[in-house]
């Protein structure tokens, strides 16, 4: 090992300082340090001696340019309160692991013009990799232009099929919504939804009615009550459902906000929940489900769950391994008081 090199008191060493104290190139030590095969184990050994000796310790950037990639990824969301985003993001940057990746966070906002701009802003940043976040679950256009680093889709799937989409069944989900309550004995079972330009509220019904058919049971209405995603509808709905049907033993609501407008509509109406109906709603948001009164029954789909799936997709992308390929997960019921064996 050659002379140890004069390192002024106020510089940390250099990859260079490293490769002079070893007796190599620059390359050679950039290689050994990062666990490149070429290396011969002797060499590897005097660089690795060579960086211990002068507490040489590269930076993230640093390492990740020697690989080629930068360490961070981009992150575009069209979810403006971040209801979707946020979750998925909490999922992605575990996966990422605590400290090893930054991501960027881009709100389009739901415009493909803001949305272009901010994939030539991250593209601009040199990022390894894009997570492309829906607020509804209908396929999207991809990502205009050419891409030069591997995309996922979250929630929202990509409507070419040879992109990587992570998404929910939702089909799964309504199924599951009326299970539960046909498991405490309920049948006569309302639905109240979203608009029916939602992919997720035709989704959710399908899965709803499919459940009914399989047990012998029919909708209540014989069709489910298509609305707004909100709490005034949640509440206009229920007056019609127990006015028309006062005989209604379960509701089963495409949003925890549906369902909250439907429990006080139920509990001005005098209607016991959970003794007389119960409600279940979809989306497990806590900010409703845990102050509701009672507390909110709901499907949770998962969300960092999805994100965690994402950030794997896209490392493995990254990588270079095979590629990854779409996949769909189910939800879960999440039980609180708002659902009971009826007694």
């Amino acid at each position: 090992m050659s002379t140890e090199p004069e390192i002024p008191a106020n510089r940390a060493a250099t990859l260079t300082d490293v490769a002079k104290l070893a007796g190599v190139s620059v390359a050679t030590a950039s290689k050994a340090i990062n666990g490149r095969d070429e290396v011969r184990a002797a060499t590897r050994k005097k660089v690795l001696e060579a960086a211990e000796l002068l507490s040489f310790a590269p930076n993230a950037l640093a390492r990740g340019l020697l690989g080629g990639r930068t360490g961070t990824v981009g992150l575009l969301t069209s979810d403006l309160e971040g209801r979707f985003s946020i979750p998925i993001l909490m999922g992605a940057e575990d996966a990422f692991g605590a400290g090893q990746v930054s991501v960027f966070l881009c709100d389009a906002r739901g415009d493909a013009i803001r949305e272009r701009y901010h994939v030539r802003a991250l593209l601009s940043r040199r990022v390894d990799g894009l997570i492309v976040v829906g607020s509804r679950t209908d396929s999207r256009a991809p990502l205009a232009g050419n891409i030069p680093v591997p995309v996922v889709y979250v929630y929202a799937p990509s409507a070419d099929p040879d992109d990587i989409s992570i998404t929910v069944d939702n089909v799964g989900g309504g199924r599951l919504a009326i299970e539960h309550l046909i498991a405490y004995g309920r049948r006569n079972i309302a639905h109240i939804t979203g608009e029916a330009g939602f992919q997720a509220a035709r989704d959710r019904a399908e899965g709803a009615v499919a459940a009914l058919a399989d047990a012998g049971l029919t909708m209540i209405g014989g069709k489910p009550y298509f609305g707004s995603w909100d709490e005034t509808w949640g509440r206009a709905a229920a007056h019609i459902v127990v006015e028309r049907h006062p005989e209604v033993d379960a509701i089963f609501c495409g949003s925890d906000q549906i369902a909250r407008g439907v429990l006080e509509t139920l509990r001005d109406l005098g209607r016991d929940v959970p003794g007389s109906i119960s409600v279940i709603g979809f989306d497990n948001w806590e900010a409703i489900t845990a102050h509701s009164r009672p507390r909110l029954s709901s499907i949770d789909m998962n969300l960092e769950h999805l994100g965690a799936v994402a950030g794997r997709r896209l490392f493995a992308a990254i990588d270079g391994d095979d590629p990854p390929i779409s996949e769909q997960f189910p939800g879960r019921v999440v039980m609180r008081d708002s659902t009971a064996p009826l007694g």
